[in-house]
């Protein structure tokens, strides 16, 4: 069935994105893989992944993990939010990695699987998951390969990091584990003083850009295409959209994209987006609508039904016309879209 939305995902972006984020770090590079990989698609994530050498995958939850499938016996599986009440049976079945995140579930744990490793998050100030580091004692009995902590401020150059980096350091002296781990993407380009013994790139191996080390380096990973379902002329004077929010100050050539919020391309983009026709850019003209989008065609008179074009979505340019973090941007391109890996 044709689709008139479709994601254009560059696998060897990917790839290179994950390979110099770990040279950055100068330690292992594990990846974040989580919602979908960030919504392209983990499975075909993780298998680009795995085939540019990463051996370490991280996802959020046990349907996560078992939707997965068969990874290689060499690949590391850990599911972030730990084992639930509701989880012991996949737990026990599927072959990943807990990640511990509480004293309930640290407890849960040594009756379900003593002899099982698991990894642990410690709350290093973030206040999200993790036990804090008075609670460490209770994890007395555990082997634990990975001890993580997560940092709330790496996209700034804020003094919360080094309050974080100096708790965790005190973890790990009183702590034994196989490995330490701390930085996502943007503690990467903290310094290698957080890097430990692994790193959990995220957004970055998606094409994100937190920090200034990372500009011109971090390659554009996915392409935003939209059919255009009707080529029209707005009259003078006349309004376009809900809301009547764009107003025609002269007769108006306008493409109608078979897109909108329904898709992830959210209502931040009304009159703030844009998209190209070949070298033509093409402005968003008044609100996006749930299916649909319209924007000014004038500079392209060759444009007509049917044909397609690409929306401005490299992420740190998207996120300032829309006001919407990278994160967002990725994780809510909805269901319509066809994707295609290249």
């Amino acid at each position: 069935m044709h689709r008139p939305l479709r994601l254009t995902i560059d696998r060897s972006a990917i790839q290179q994105n994950w390979r110099l984020l770990q040279e950055r770090a100068g330690v292992t590079a594990g990846a974040a893989i989580k919602a979908d990989g960030y919504g392209l698609g983990a499975r075909e994530t993780s298998d680009a992944l795995v085939e540019a050498g990463c051996r370490d995958l991280f996802v959020s939850t046990w349907a996560e993990a078992e939707a997965l499938g068969t990874l290689p016996e060499s690949v590391n599986l850990v599911v972030l939010h730990g084992v639930g009440a509701d989880d012991v049976e996949a737990a026990l079945k599927i072959r990943a990695r807990a990640c511990l995140v509480s004293v309930e579930q640290v407890a849960r744990w040594k009756v379900i699987a003593p002899d099982r490793s698991c990894d642990v998050m410690i709350d290093t100030g973030m206040n999200r998951l993790g036990l804090r580091p008075t609670e460490i004692d209770a994890l007395e009995g555990l082997t634990i390969d990975t001890l993580h902590s997560h940092l709330a401020c790496a996209d700034e150059d804020s003094a919360m990091n080094i309050m974080q980096l100096e708790r965790f350091r005190a973890v790990v002296s009183a702590l034994p584990a196989k490995r330490y781990s701390m930085a996502n993407s943007a503690g990467i380009g903290l310094g290698r003083d957080y890097s430990f013994d692994l790193v959990r790139p995220g957004i970055s191996l998606y094409g994100g850009i937190q920090r200034p080390e990372f500009e011109d380096t971090i390659r554009q990973v996915v392409r935003v295409e939209a059919q255009v379902v009707q080529r029209r002329t707005i009259p003078e004077g006349e309004s376009c959209g809900y809301g009547a929010t764009f107003i025609a100050k002269q007769d108006t050539a306008a493409a109608i994209l078979n897109i909108g919020y329904a898709d992830g391309y959210l209502r931040g983009f009304s009159s703030h987006g844009s998209a190209f026709a070949g070298e033509y850019a093409l402005p968003v003209l008044g609100r996006v609508s749930m299916d649909l989008v319209a924007v000014g065609c004038g500079a392209a008179p060759d444009l007509k039904d049917g044909d397609w074009v690409e929306i401005d979505y490299d992420l740190p340019s998207a996120s300032k016309q829309s006001g919407l973090s990278q994160y967002e941007l990725l994780t809510n391109l909805g269901s319509r879209f066809e994707r295609r890996w290249v």
